[in-house]
């Protein structure tokens, strides 16, 4: 199984099922000498675990980080720093009822098509308990930015059709971490929870988007013309499981302007060149300018819904698959600390690829 792996020079490669021992990351070409805070790190994985809350699944994992190498009395020393994290409450019998049966809108199938063989057990390689390792690696990530005064931050912006109409500028971040759903708005916030509760009770799942905001990257950063910042940034969120969209700047808005209205003007002032505007999402001819880089990412529903659902088994015939287990309702509030985690992999890596030729 290849496309483990990901990055140039701050490159990660994540391993493990979602009910096997365990899951981890190794993570090549971080530079030695960077403060390697395991309770920070812990704290970024508690962001993200299952169990956090009545709007997410009740599946239980600490998600208890053992950083197994590459640190040495606090610091990265430079070599491989491999971090395993160990499945604790794994219910595979869950799963037994679809041991030879698709779920729709799974991996199942294209698993089985592809290899011949599947872990039916919660998805296996294909679950989103994979994503713990990235965070993991996401945090070590944003303590290498923050030595450039670099800083990335997201937010719930949208559940099913209840929409946060406020631009970022306009709101405290930082009240995202103070409700369950994440979103930057108390009052939205609210009316949120309360539909994916609503959700819930139905059996059924529900979609959403997350808003993420880069700031303080410097200008030059990204790399012509195949791999362009806004291109890698595309790549990293489509990688997350669930994703079916991305946009960055105005994104699919842009198509009913005119250039006079979607330009941004130029100014130089106290500090330094900047944009009157900033349509380009801080990405312009796939390299930063040094204005804030903001994107969308969509979150499909999830596909496990506590209802019947016509399908078929291995051998083609006619099945019945019954919603058994531990799912999210809705999966946004727990993946933004994964769209931080890949948007801070993808900043890192350019940030040292430039200095490479700086």
């Amino acid at each position: 199984m290849a496309g483990n792996s990901y990055g140039t020079l701050f490159r990660i490669s994540t391993f493990g099922e979602s009910h096997g021992k365990g899951i981890g990351v190794v993570i090549d070409g971080c530079p030695p000498g960077i403060n390697i805070d395991e309770s920070y790190i812990q704290s970024e994985l508690k962001r993200r675990m299952p169990g956090q809350s009545a709007i997410t699944t009740q599946r239980k994992e600490p998600d208890a980080l053992d950083i197994v190498s590459g640190v040495f009395e606090g610091r990265s020393t430079g070599t491989p720093i491999s971090i395993y994290i160990k499945n604790t409450d794994q219910r595979s019998k869950d799963y037994s009822h679809i041991a030879d049966k698709y779920r729709p809108s799974h991996a199942d199938y294209t698993y089985d098509a592809k290899y011949g063989i599947r872990d039916y057990r919660g998805g296996g390689r294909s679950s989103a308990r994979e994503t713990a390792a990235r965070v993991a690696a996401g945090a070590i990530a944003k303590t290498i930015l923050s030595k450039y005064g670099i800083t990335v931050a997201a937010y719930v912006s949208q559940v099913g059709d209840i929409s946060l109409d406020k631009s970022y500028q306009e709101l405290d971040l930082a009240e995202a971490e103070r409700n369950m759903v994440r979103c930057a708005d108390p009052d939205v916030a609210l009316t949120m929870i309360d539909y994916i509760k609503e959700i819930k009770k139905q059996g059924d799942t529900v979609g959403g988007m997350i808003t993420c905001i880069i700031k303080g990257c410097p200008a030059g950063i990204g790399e012509p013309v195949f791999d362009k910042l806004h291109a890698e940034l595309g790549k990293a969120m489509l990688s997350i499981n669930a994703v079916k969209g991305f946009e960055y700047g105005s994104g699919f808005n842009s198509l009913s302007m005119k250039g006079s209205e979607h330009n941004d003007h130029f100014k130089n002032d106290e500090s330094g060149i900047t944009t009157t505007t900033n349509y380009s999402g801080g990405i312009q001819g796939g390299i930063s300018n040094g204005m804030d880089i903001y994107c969308n990412v969509a979150f499909k529903p999830v596909a496990t819904i506590m209802r019947d659902q016509p399908s078929v088994n291995k051998a083609g015939d006619d099945a019945v698959v019954t919603g058994k287990g531990r799912h999210d309702p809705c999966v946004v509030p727990r993946a933004v600390p994964i769209v931080e985690a890949m948007a801070a992999l993808v900043i890192v890596d350019f940030i040292l690829r430039q200095k490479t030729i700086g």
